[in-house]
């Protein structure tokens, strides 16, 4: 059994004791899935401030819904679902209030992380992709989420996403090659 196996079995146990109640298993959960929502909403987002906000308004739903939750075993796709659509209800925010100001002036400096030269490459090649094309991809090879996960947690048939991650793996390639 891998390590990534024992993580999500473990998971789906604090899920499983979690809604049945048990507050310490919430807190772990918690603990053990802040940082991985917070660095996928840092990628959607690229602003730290916004993706704390949208991290702490998708655990708020996630410990609303999980009694609701049929599969313990579903929570990653499930949890990154919510995680998406507050994130996406703050792009659409954001769009709306610079369509309104018609001004640059307020938009954030993307968040980039001083951790080596290809990490930030990553990050601006990451930034080009588009909204749907960059989620499915953060969902597909920074969080290890399977094709009918990432599916799940984007709302989209498994053929959209299976075709969002050709696309966005290519043009990942292409820019990181240089040929962008």
């Amino acid at each position: 059994m891998s390590k990534q196996d024992t993580g999500r079995i473990y998971d789906e146990l604090l899920v499983t004791l979690a809604r049945a109640g048990d507050r310490r298993a919430g807190e772990r959960l918690a603990a053990r899935w802040y940082p991985r929502l917070m660095r996928t909403a840092l990628y959607l987002l690229r602003d730290r401030e916004q993706a704390q906000d949208a991290v702490q308004e998708a655990w708020v739903g996630i410990c609303r819904g999980w009694p609701r939750l049929s599969d313990s075993a579903k929570f990653p796709s499930w949890a990154f679902g919510i995680l998406h659509r507050k994130c996406a209800d703050r792009i659409r925010k954001e769009r709306r209030q610079r369509g309104r100001e018609q001004s640059m002036d307020n938009v954030p400096e993307p968040v980039q992380p001083p951790r080596g030269e290809l990490r930030v490459e990553i990050m601006q090649a990451l930034a080009v992709l588009s909204p749907d094309h960059r989620t499915a991809a953060i969902l597909f090879f920074a969080e290890e989420l399977s094709l009918a996960e990432v599916a799940a947690a984007t709302g989209v048939p498994l053929g959209t996403a299976k075709s969002r991650i050709f696309h966005a793996r290519k043009q990942l390639k292409s820019s990181l090659k240089g040929d962008v």
